[in-house]
């Protein structure tokens, strides 16, 4: 039986989260590694393909838009885990649970009173131009006065070992349905080892999911839907899976009707009325009276009923304007304005193409800096300056100079890595981090995340529509 063993294994110039600069096991990886190395390289291999197997089974598959072939794909489940222990977690929820306290003061205040505006903490002109920020939402008093209510922000890990927050998500956050389907996998390839490890359940996330859907209406029991696009949206596996698990109906738009400003599903026993409705369908498309005309998704008169009271959407419409890249470079402003302290987690620093001097800077260095279209997701609109042609740096520039708003730009962070099993071999891939936050009577933290990992050799690209995989993440108790 050929044994594992890392001897070729480099860590140097990244952080890497199963072996310290020296090639030391970090504590917590230690049980692991044993079991690594008993079973040897055919089993391994063997585990792995059934893992793959597994995941094709469930239908965990996505797809992506902008491949011609229409194939979908499974997101690759690589079985080495990302271990964290438990005073890095607690850091990290410590850290979460601040920023989004802050964030949604920051939602509610820029639709009402916008004093953090009037005060000069983030211009005014950066937040009102922002794509997301919807005029339709001033004035604006969500139940519960909860604007986001799932948070799913990404964390990396730099060289220094230093954790930082990379963007939050926080209009339709995705990926929480492959977290606890790599734990369901993860558990029966390793089932000894989350028992010797005291590994934190996530079980329970649809369970905590739906108590916060419930906690936002004063109906008992509550009616709750999960409205998506339908069949060929890319996440459509997930609108499924967590319509299940909760027990709610999975709708699209036209199975819903607004009659005198109330929400109801259409049924074969006649109309039903509807509290909760966990919207996967981005603003413009939830309500055609109100945003895009054009939108066949979503229901006229949903939004309506939902600014009189009568249904809670969730997450609010017009919490997307923190998603913006731009108005990210403030939060650690706005976190001190809001709570009076020093934000727990890092932002990575940030030059915004809109403020003349980070311009200059900005097209001075472009092949030194990670370049982002501040309203684009998923891999997208991004320049790698380090990796990029001189072409690729002379195009970003004419864009960079047509429209500064849309950009910003960061100095490359170096990922953390973590062993992965690539075909002959494993080998150190970057990683980066989405926690999963929920906040309806108080604020919770799932102990566990999606761990993306960038499948390509070099690559710190991570989104699944640019080839990345995933990993479960192990939180020790």
């Amino acid at each position: 039986m050929a044994k594992i063993n890392f001897d070729n294994y480099n860590t140097s110039g990244f952080y890497d989260e199963m072996f310290d600069e020296n090639k030391n096991i970090r504590p917590y990886y230690k049980l692991f590694l044993e079991r690594l190395q008993k079973m040897g390289w055919k089993k391994l291999n063997f585990l792995q393909h059934s893992t793959d197997r597994a995941q094709l089974s469930l239908g965990m598959t996505f797809n992506v838009y902008s491949d011609n072939e229409g194939v979908e794909r499974i997101l690759h489940l690589d079985i080495i885990p990302r271990i964290i222990n438990k005073e890095e977690w607690d850091y990290l929820e410590r850290g979460l649970k601040q920023r989004v306290t802050a964030l949604n003061m920051f939602i509610d205040d820029i639709y009402n009173d916008q004093k953090v505006l009037k005060d000069n903490i983030i211009p005014k002109e950066l937040v009102l131009s922002s794509a997301s920020y919807l005029k339709q939402c001033i004035g604006l008093k969500p139940p519960k006065g909860v604007w986001c209510h799932i948070t799913g922000s990404d964390m990396i890990r730099g060289a220094d070992g230093k954790y930082y927050v990379l963007e939050d998500n926080l209009r339709c956050p995705s990926g929480v349905s492959y977290m606890l389907e790599n734990r369901e996998i993860l558990k029966r390839t390793f089932p000894e080892l989350f028992e010797k490890l005291k590994v934190r359940p996530v079980s329970n996330y649809s369970h905590e999911l739906r108590d916060m859907l419930e906690s936002l209406t004063n109906n008992t029991p509550a009616s709750i839907v999960v409205l998506t696009p339908g069949i060929y949206n890319s996440a459509y596996f997930e609108h499924a899976y967590l319509a299940q698990q909760m027990g709610a109906d999975l709708v699209e738009g036209r199975d819903l009707v607004v009659k005198d400003d109330v929400v109801y599903k259409i049924t074969t026993r006649g109309l039903q009325r509807v509290d909760v409705i966990y919207r996967r369908i981005d603003d413009e498309f939830i309500d055609p009276l109100t945003f895009n005309k054009e939108s066949l998704l979503g229901t006229p008169g949903l939004f309506n009923a939902y600014r009189k009271g009568n249904v809670v959407l969730v997450n609010a419409p017009g919490t997307g304007v923190v998603d913006d890249k731009a108005v990210y470079a403030y939060i650690p402003r706005i976190i001190k304005y809001y709570l009076g302290e020093e934000a727990l987690l890092a932002n990575v620093p940030t030059y915004i193409c809109a403020e003349e001097e980070d311009l200059k800077y900005v097209l001075e260095n472009i092949d030194k800096l990670v370049i982002k279209q501040t309203d684009a997701s998923g891999g997208y609109g991004m320049l790698i300056g380090p990796k990029s042609t001189k072409a690729e740096q002379e195009a970003f520039i004419l864009k960079i100079k047509n429209n500064p708003r849309n950009y910003i730009a960061q100095p490359m962070i170096n990922l953390s890595r973590v062993p992965t099993l690539t075909d002959d071999a494993i080998e150190g891939r970057h990683v980066d981090l989405r926690p999963y936050i929920l906040y309806g009577k108080d604020i919770k933290i799932i102990p566990g995340a999606l761990t993306r990992v960038a499948l390509k050799k070099g690559s710190i690209v991570v989104n699944s529509s640019q080839g990345g995989g995933s990993k479960d993440t192990w939180v020790l108790a």
